[in-house]
């Protein structure tokens, strides 16, 4: 009689996993997701006992007592449980916690895990379980009793002495948010210094380029004022200046390629390429990692884990981006010898491999049909940058031209790829091919002046972080881990201490208010070391080098002081605005409604009950105003207001308030169409572009602003061209290379 073959049940946390997984195992495997975490502490209290060495109790999350009762009925009918949640330590926690709950025996249930869905890496975990890493979920449990004990003695604090606002406070979004204050304190004290540069537009032989100023009278061309530049620029124009080439200095470099992508690194590109969020991206990266339907293959896993510090890759991976690399490219585009990389910074984990692609023969452009644009997007990012990191150098040719003129000296320089190497696949955003030209030049040429341009520049305050960037400020120092970069963004702003202002993170009123009285009054939760410190504890309780409860009883009794001496020494707190009360004069206070909006409410509340609304940018919304236009459809006169999209027309009729946009013209006649004119939209993503008011009779679009100009080469119509680099004005045809400089607005 045959052995009846056994049932194993393998729970994950996302449906979408288990999909992929069920197509690589097979029928003898059942495959149940938890739909992530099963557990928390109680609502409302600590949850842990402060008295007997901080043992937590979890209790079952209301909303997954089904999901709960289902695996464990699944699991008493199976022959052997196998927990794979992901492969973190977030990941060990769930998997301890589902085992806590499904009532089975301990010798049935082990934990695998794996850093990519393919069939060789589950094969290969399934066949190789181990216990559950009680290190791991000891560390992971410490983080959540730390911020447990952070929020819930922080924040009454905050209630009292900030009464009308609804507040919490965390471990890390705090400090956080106090880099984000103290980079607007930077911004605010910043006092910009003036400067001038001087550039020489020569010929040879009615070939042009323009030259430098580096050195006047053999110093640095430190020109501070315009009465400097004008004497400069009147001795370079005196009758007579020779403008001869000095010396000509050629250099090969060699550009290496970066490491593949880890977690901050990621989120950082497709900010900067793609123009994602922090949250976003790692929301797009889940799905590639869980798999997606690839038609005849079924769900198949794209990328390995994303969640990762490590820029360590696999032997299997390196073979195969070596052969692949070698049959697509040629033999030259692979290096001498592998690339190999290590991350340098402190508090690496390696717990597993950098983000990659799982098959890299599954090209971006093979699989683009089963994908979403976004989903498209960053899988290309992710294999494009893999790949890039195992290839071979780019070699550089840069020519140093340097041009002599009395006691000026002029510098000319141009960068030219001669072997582009890993450039065929990924550009960083510093890495860009230098297109200027220099002709032909050799030492002792004498070259022709045509004009002398003096600019008059001042020096910039420091940006505001971006989310991409406060993600880098975190890793350099050593706060947060891959899983904790997009939740405290977002928190930070979901609490409304922090708003986006284009794209950069700006305090509120609140948030300066709030992290004033953090850095006063909990200087150590503040402190950017202690936090990084605190993370160095937490990879030690993983590694069992520490005793997770010793680490919160050491933080616990000067913690415990701290909020004390907080509750007697801080004062009450509002946020005086600079508005006055529009009926009795007393000062306006920003103010937070329950749904967590910001308002100015009177300060002499509750006697006056004044509100007044705010924009997104703290201003106050102004009061709507008069216009000659008709309500279309009941006449009645329209007034104009501002909503969070802009400005919109209101029909003063209470029984009709018909609403209609206000659209906004650039004066600019359609090229396409003639008749129409060019108007201000708003993407469904919140980005301006224009197009024909004729829509949709005439489909004309430009995501530049067109002008009231043609093109001279080719008669279009041109647009404005704006970058962080340059202002141009370019032709609206594609085709069309003509440009020329924009004055500044």
């Amino acid at each position: 009689m045959a052995k009846k073959k056994e049932q194993i049940l393998v729970i994950v946390e996302s449906p979408a996993k288990s999909k992929t997984i069920k197509k690589i195992l097979g029928n003898s495997y059942d495959i149940e997701a938890s739909y992530g975490h099963i557990r928390d502490f109680p609502p409302k209290v600590l949850g842990f006992d402060v008295e007997h060495d901080f043992i937590p109790t979890f209790e079952v999350i209301p909303e997954k007592k089904a999901v709960v009762k289902k695996l464990s009925d699944m699991a008493k009918k199976a022959d052997k449980v196998y927990l794979a949640s992901d492969p973190d330590r977030e990941g060990e926690a769930i998997a301890w916690h589902v085992n806590e709950v499904i009532n089975v025996p301990e010798s049935k249930v082990q934990r695998i895990e794996f850093n990519e869905i393919t069939p060789k890496a589950v094969k290969y975990a399934v066949e190789h379980p181990r216990e559950i890493d009680m290190n791991r979920v000891k560390a992971q449990q410490t983080r959540q009793i730390l911020d447990r004990l952070v929020g819930y003695k922080i924040s009454p604090v905050l209630w009292e002495k900030m009464k009308n606002y609804h507040l919490s406070a965390g471990r890390v979004q705090s400090v956080a948010l106090k880099m984000i204050c103290e980079r607007e304190e930077e911004i605010k004290a910043f006092t910009p210094v003036e400067y001038w540069t001087i550039s020489a537009d020569l010929s040879k032989d009615k070939s042009k380029f323009t030259a430098e100023l580096s050195k006047y009278k053999n110093e640095k061309a430190d020109i501070k004022n315009e009465e400097e530049a004008n004497k400069i620029v009147d001795y370079l124009n005196e009758n007579g200046r020779k403008y001869t080439v000095s010396k000509i200095t050629t250099r090969n470099t060699q550009r290496k390629p970066t490491a593949p992508f880890i977690t901050s690194t990621l989120q950082r590109a497709a900010s900067n390429k793609l123009g994602y969020g922090v949250s976003k991206t790692m929301q797009i990266a889940q799905k590639l990692y869980e798999g997606i339907d690839i038609g005849s293959d079924g769900p198949v896993g794209l990328i390995t884990y994303m969640r990762t510090d490590s820029v360590r890759v696999s032997d299997d991976a390196q073979a195969a981006a070596k052969e692949f690399i070698i049959n697509n490219y040629g033999e030259e585009y692979y290096p001498k010898t592998p690339n190999n990389y290590v991350k340098k910074s402190k508090n690496v984990q390696d717990a597993h491999e950098a983000i990659r692609p799982s098959y890299v023969d599954r090209t971006p452009d093979s699989i683009k049909q089963y994908l979403s644009n976004e989903q498209y997007q960053l899988y290309k990012l992710i294999w494009s940058k893999f790949m890039a990191s195992q290839m071979e150098n780019a070699s550089v040719k840069n020519t140093t031209v340097d041009i002599e003129a009395g006691d000026c000296l002029f510098k000319a320089g141009v960068s030219k790829i001669t072997f582009d190497g890993y450039l065929k696949l990924y550009t960083d955003e510093d890495e860009k091919e230098d297109l200027s030209k220099i002709p032909e030049l050799k030492e002792g040429d004498n070259l022709k002046l045509k004009s002398v341009d003096p600019k008059q520049h001042f020096t910039s305050p420091p940006p505001r972080f971006t989310e991409a960037s406060l993600v880098k400020a975190l890793e350099e120092h050593g706060i947060g881990r891959p899983s904790t970069y997009a939740p405290i963004i977002s928190k930070i702003q979901q609490r409304n201490y922090v708003e986006k202002i284009e794209k950069a993170l700006a305090p509120t009123a609140l948030g300066m208010t709030i992290c004033k009285q953090l850095v006063e009054h909990f200087k150590d939760i503040m402190n950017y070391k202690f936090t990084a410190n605190m993370e160095t504890k937490l990879d030690e309780i993983a590694e069992n080098k520490l005793v997770w409860n010793d680490v919160i009883k050491d933080f616990y009794t000067p913690f415990i002081e701290t909020v004390a001496n907080a509750k007697q020494n801080m004062t009450r707190v509002l946020i005086e605005s600079d508005t006055v009360c529009p009926n009795c004069g007393s000062k306006m206070v920003v103010r937070t409604s329950r749904f967590g909006s910001q308002f100015l409410g009177c300060s002499k509340y509750p006697e006056c009950k004044t509100m007044l609304p705010l924009n997104k940018d703290g201003t106050v919304q102004e009061t709507p105003k008069e216009t000659d236009e008709k309500c279309e459809k009941c006449n009645s006169p329209m007034i104009q207001k501002n909503g969070p999209y802009g400005p919109y027309l209101e029909c003063t009729n209470e029984e009709c308030k018909h609403r209609k946009r206000v659209i906004k013209s650039t004066g600019v006649k359609c090229p396409k169409c003639g008749t129409g004119e060019i108007v201000y939209k708003k993407s469904k993503f919140g980005k301006i572009f224009f197009g024909c008011n004729k829509y949709p009779n005439c489909d004309f679009v430009s995501w530049n602003e067109p002008v009231n100009e043609q093109c001279p080469e080719c008669g279009n119509i041109l647009v404005k061209k704006i970058t962080k680099k340059e202002q141009k004005l370019v032709c609206s045809n594609k085709k069309c290379t003509f440009s020329k400089e924009l004055e500044e607005e």
